[in-house]
Order: structure tokens, then sequence, then C-alpha cells
């Protein structure tokens, strides 16, 4: 095994520099963000809101209409989310806050652990950690903290079964996680593209599972999801926000008002496809985790709606392209670490009034992510190199792979 030690990161030199330097910047940005979204929401809004969602199927009460009294949200998650939070429903608000956000931060530590096996290294644990503590500072990350969000438990999940799929039970993660955020039912089909049709078989076994479950504690809640909840894109949050880095929400922005169905299948549909059909080349010619993050990606540009804190993929793609080229990892990360989204007026529909250059970075997300699809397509994807195990091949790039 390599080890993937500081002092190999100390020789980037100016590089690293740049990262340090950046990363302070923004981290103490992010820290006054943070502050300013506790004051105004009191913190872990949707941690509360998980709780509510918990506490309304143990009391037998209904699970969609009310809205939590604590932040006036509602639960918008597939009954099963609500069977899956019941253990929290119990808890004090500070130990449930506690006990979420050091398993958010450990499912971060681990999803950079797997993302260094998946490249053959042993990555040591303190330098697990300091990538960790960098990794707060990038936007998606922090939100997700202060919001007490799923994303990086559900992260973690499907980064497990994508990067080893050839285990016995892999793609049940994968059914799992979409039983609780319908989205990642994207990676069923990357599955299918790479060749792991069994494993895309027991991730869709479990996702129907999860679903059973919902139907069998909650029969009416699971009814009115089904048939109702979910075409309604609107019921989380005004599609318009800046925050929603979707091509649904760029749509919205640039129209003045929410697409049509069409127009917007018409137009997310070919991107998705297009970028999920890179991510299979890239996982088959050996980088899996690109590859996972890549599909990532098409996940995000095709839901109707992607919150910024959604994107905490931004962690595992900036690693994998640390291995490739470093001032595209440099670049990709800088647009997480100062959400340039934000910059224009934002709230209140005042997105509606966005000119030429609000509109390019307060789609920003979504313009880095099919500049880095297209990169990829381009510069990475054409070169090849012998494979490294049977039936595999890996991408080449600027840094060598070992």
């Amino acid at each position: 095994m390599v080890s993937w030690s500081a002092r190999r990161l100390v020789a980037s030199g100016p590089i690293l520099l740049v990262v340090v330097v950046a990363a302070a910047v923004a981290g103490v940005a992010a820290a006054v963000d943070a502050a300013a979204v506790l004051s105004v929401h009191g913190g872990f809004v949707d941690l509360s809101v998980y709780q509510y969602g918990g506490r309304l199927l143990v009391d037998g009460l209904p699970l969609y209409g009310s809205r939590d009294p604590a932040t006036n949200l509602r639960f918008t998650y597939p009954p099963f989310a609500a069977v899956a939070m019941t253990p929290l429903a119990a808890l004090p608000a500070w130990l449930a806050t506690a006990v979420w956000t050091a398993a958010s931060v450990g499912a971060l530590a681990a999803t950079i652990a797997l993302a260094g096996r998946a490249w053959g290294r042993t990555v040591p644990a303190r330098t697990v950690a300091l990538l960790t503590a960098g990794a707060v500072a990038l936007e998606p990350v922090w939100q997700n903290l202060t919001f007490g969000q799923i994303n990086l438990l559900l992260m973690l999940a499907i980064l497990a079964d994508l990067v080893r799929p050839e285990r016995r039970w892999a793609g049940v993660l994968i059914g799992i996680a979409a039983g609780v955020k319908l989205t990642p039912l994207v990676f069923v089909v990357l599955l299918v593209l790479v060749g792991r049709r069994a494993a895309a078989v027991r991730a869709l076994l479990a996702f129907a599972a999860t679903v059973a479950i919902g139907f069998a504690v909650a029969p009416s809640a699971a009814t009115t999801y089904w048939t109702d909840n979910l075409i309604k894109a609107g019921r989380v949050g005004p599609p318009e926000l800046a925050h929603n880095q979707s091509v649904f929400g760029l749509l919205t922005r640039l129209l003045d008002h929410p697409p049509s169905t069409r127009l917007w299948l018409v137009i997310a549909g070919p991107i998705a496809v297009a970028v999920v059909i890179v991510a299979a080349v890239c996982w088959r010619r050996g980088d899996r985790v690109l590859g996972t993050g890549l599909g990532a990606l098409a996940m995000l540009l095709a839901s109707p709606v992607s919150w910024s804190h959604h994107w905490v993929w931004a962690v595992p793609i900036g690693l994998a392209l640390w291995q490739r080229s470093r001032w595209t990892s440099l670049l990709w990360t800088a647009v997480f670490l100062f959400r340039p989204f934000v910059w224009p007026p934002w709230g209140d529909r005042r997105e509606y009034r966005w000119g030429a250059f609000e509109h390019l970075v307060g789609n920003a997300y979504v313009l880095a992510a099919l500049a880095l699809t297209l990169w990829v397509a381009v510069r990475l994807l054409p070169t090849r190199t012998p494979p490294s195990r049977p039936g595999e091949r890996r991408l080449t790039g600027d840094v060598p792979v070992p």
C-alpha cells in the first residue's frame, strides 16, 4: 500500500499554500454565515423536522399536512424516512443534535477514508482528520451540519456500494438511501451501465422493501405521498431560490417562472443522461470515486430541487480530481468554498430580476457540474492506459495513477 502522508501534500508547495489560504478565508466566511443562519432559524431546522416526522408516526398522527411547531416546516420525505427517524423522536433536542452531528462528521471522515482505499491507499487517521476539518469549510458541508441534514450519511452509503459493488450485499444501501430520499435511484441506472446488474436488482428490491414498510406502518400517509406529494416540487420550498442549484432551478430563474414539466424534461433529461454516461465510462475505466461523483452530479442536475447542501459530493469529487489535475481540483473546490450563487440578491423572488452576470454566478454549482463533465469527457476519457485489473481501465491525467 502507498501511504498518503502529510509529507506528500507539503511537497505540493505553492499549490498547498493557495489551498490553506483559501480555506482559511472561506472558513471565516463560513463561520459568519453559519452564525447568521443559526440566529435566524435557531439551528438544526431539518433535524427538528426529522424528529417531528418520527413523533407523528409514533403518535399515530397524519404525517403530511401539519407543520413542525419549532420550525414551521413540513415533513416532506417518504414514509420510510419517518420510520427511520423514530429513534430520534424520543431524544431531547440537544442529545439528538449531538448524536446527529457526530454521525454526520463521522460519515464525512469515512467517505474520505473510503475514497483513499479506492485508490489503493491507506490514509492515515491524522490526514483523514485534517481533510475532514478542511472539508467543513465547503458550503454544502457546513450547511449540512448547521441544518442537521442527512446528505453526508446518504453519500457514505452510496459510495460504499459503488466503490465495492462486488460485495455480497452491494446495492442494498443504495436502495435504502432511495427509500429515504428518492433521488439516489439514479445510481441504480449507473450500476446497470457499469455492468453490475445484480447489485442494481438488490438496490431495487431494497427500495421496494422501504416502500412496503411505509405502507405497512403508515398506509394513509404512504398513499398520500405516492399519489399526491410526489409530484409537487414546490412543496419543499420556492424553486426559484438561489439555493436550488438544479436545472429546474436554473430554468425557473431564467424564465421568471417555473418551467413546464415538458420543457424541464426536454432539457434536464438529456443533460442527466449524458452526465451519467460519462460517469459510467469513468467508473469502468477504473476511477470509481470520480465515476460515482459524476453520477451524483447527474442526480443533482436532474432533481427538481437540489438545495446547495445536497452538493456534499463536492468533497469526494475534489479528492478524485486532485489525483488527475490539481488546478482543476482547486478550481472545483473554490466554487464550493466561496458559493457564488449567493453573491447576487436572492430571496423574496429577487432572482427574477437577475441580469446576465447574476445568472452566471447565481447558477454556479450547476455550471461547475456541466463544465466538469465536459472536462472529464474531453480531457480524461480519450486517454487510456493498460488495464490495472482484468476488465478494468484507469483514467490518466496530470498526476500518475498508482
